[in-house]
């Protein structure tokens, strides 16, 4: 690192968990964020802030007035802007020394293997259940871990997989019954804050091999109690993704 990083990464170089070594590794990583909106605004905001080297935006989306009471990473001014162009005027405002790749597309089966494999770790920041399945589908065939999260009104929820090893979000969530389509309902905007960030912290600690992580587990969040509880999980055997007996 040269002065500059060793000055703005300060905070991080006191901390025995990081130090140089780790924020060198950090500067290193990579991480790509699915979905540019409420989750993926303070995901990539503190994955930027952290010195995650490249991070890569995918988002097929442009900025809508409606978007502002919760996504961070645009302005005003982003109206109408592609939102993968919008968040990587932030991002590199606020960090020019790392890299953004953008993708303003739609994750798909195909173009996920020719990405993925250029990532360290995947943030699953989508807002419907299609992209999930797809999301967990593809981190699985390309063995990368991913952070999984979800919000509406005033309830979130997050877990984080390694392929093959802990249980996926196909393990927990099953496709059948699940509607195709998605009524907006809310989110209030600093839950997105809230569970975004905690999805950056996932990735962090899985970069550097440290700290506890949301492996078998799934944390809900209710802002209105503000309490918070983490669910035990496990594998299905039968799981179409990871199961043994498939």
């Amino acid at each position: 690192m040269n002065e500059l990083q060793k000055e703005r990464y300060a905070r991080h170089l006191v901390l025995g968990e990081i130090g140089e070594a780790g924020q060198e590794r950090l500067l290193r990583s990579s991480v790509l964020v699915v979905g540019a909106g409420g989750l993926g605004s303070p995901a990539a905001f503190y994955l930027a802030a952290a010195g995650i080297g490249t991070i890569g935006l995918m988002d097929g989306d442009r900025v809508d007035l409606s978007n502002l009471q919760r996504q961070i990473l645009h302005t005003t001014d982003s109206l109408e802007k592609l939102k993968v162009e919008s968040a990587t005027q932030r991002l590199l405002a606020l960090d020019p020394g790392i890299s953004i790749k953008t993708y303003p597309f739609r994750l798909t089966g195909e173009n996920a293997r020719e990405i993925l494999p250029g990532y360290d770790f995947v943030i699953d920041a989508t807002d419907n259940f299609d992209s999930k399945f797809l999301i967990a589908k593809a981190c699985h065939d390309a063995g990368k871990p991913y952070s999984h999260a979800g919000i509406r009104e005033f309830h979130g929820q997050t877990m984080t997989v390694r392929p093959a090893e802990t249980a996926c979000y196909r393990c927990i969530f099953h496709e059948d019954g699940v509607p195709s389509g998605n009524i907006p309902r809310g989110p209030v905007g600093a839950l997105a804050g809230i569970i975004g960030s905690i999805q950056a912290m996932e990735a962090i600690k899985v970069l550097l091999s440290i700290g506890d992580l949301l492996y078998n587990a799934l944390l809900t969040c209710d802002t209105l109690t503000m309490s918070f509880r983490k669910i035990p999980l496990s594998r299905d055997p039968e799981c179409p993704f990871c199961g043994t007996g498939k």
